[in-house]
């Protein structure tokens, strides 16, 4: 398995950070792909991926951080983008739930970074929350910039709107809850070749570690709730 969305660069993992990548291995997670949020946490997640063969870096600014965004940031991002183990921009997109940065804002710095992602032959990972149509208005703008709907928690029929253009979606911890609707019916119907699966720790662990923290190598809880949403073998996920 592949969590295809961490962030050990967070400092929750700040003492034991090995510990976690050894505990995920034996979970069989093969793979990490490390998110940064903004500048600093994008550096930590190059710098991780050097230190720690399954680790890959994703570099970018989340729109909560929106209004931090520079010429200079932009410019430190393009270049980090050329070290070997970076393999996205993000995570980026549009968060109106909390709106810790103005949503003109947080549009302007989303096209930006899929300008960025356009620019270098990346594909974009997304964060939408309570944004789904602006998100995917913005999306449409850069036809040539594949995307991953990161944690997605939206609407089956939204989800099938980016399958049809070629996206993945993403599922995380929310799958395995009690309360689950939406992913749920997500779960059900996606063609696996537009599924991935992710933790987003060290956020949103899945029952029945939820409200504690979240590491890699639960993942393998997210593929057990889906194939057992599907009737499938978990191997098959």
């Amino acid at each position: 398995m592949i969590d295809s969305h961490a962030h050990l660069n967070d400092p929750r993992f700040a003492s034991d950070v090995a510990e976690v990548v050894q505990r995920a291995q034996a979970n069989g997670v093969k793979g990490i792909i490390n998110v940064g949020y903004d500048l600093e946490s994008s550096r930590q997640a190059v710098q991780l991926a050097e230190e720690f063969p399954s680790l890959y870096a994703v570099i970018g600014v989340h729109p909560h951080d929106a209004k931090t965004w520079t010429d200079e940031i932009e410019e430190e991002l393009r270049k980090l983008s050329a070290h070997r183990k970076v393999v996205a921009i993000g995570e980026t997109g549009l968060d109106y739930h909390y709106d810790n940065s103005p949503r003109d804002v947080q549009q302007e710095v989303f096209r930006k970074q899929l300008a960025l992602a356009q620019e270098l032959g990346l594909p974009a990972v997304i964060h939408s929350r309570e944004a789904a149509q602006d998100t995917l208005e913005i999306i449409k703008e850069f036809p040539d910039v594949r995307c991953v709907l990161h944690c997605y928690s939206g609407s089956w029929e939204m989800a099938k709107v980016y399958a049809d253009m070629g996206f993945m979606i993403s599922l995380a911890g929310p799958v395995t809850f009690k309360n689950a609707v939406k992913s749920v019916e997500v779960a059900e119907k996606i063609d696996l070749d537009h599924l991935m699966i992710e933790t987003d720790c060290p956020y949103l662990a899945p029952h029945p570690y939820r409200g504690k923290r979240n590491e890699p190598g639960l993942v393998k809880l997210v593929a057990e709730r889906i194939a057992e949403i599907r009737g499938m073998e978990m191997e098959e996920i």
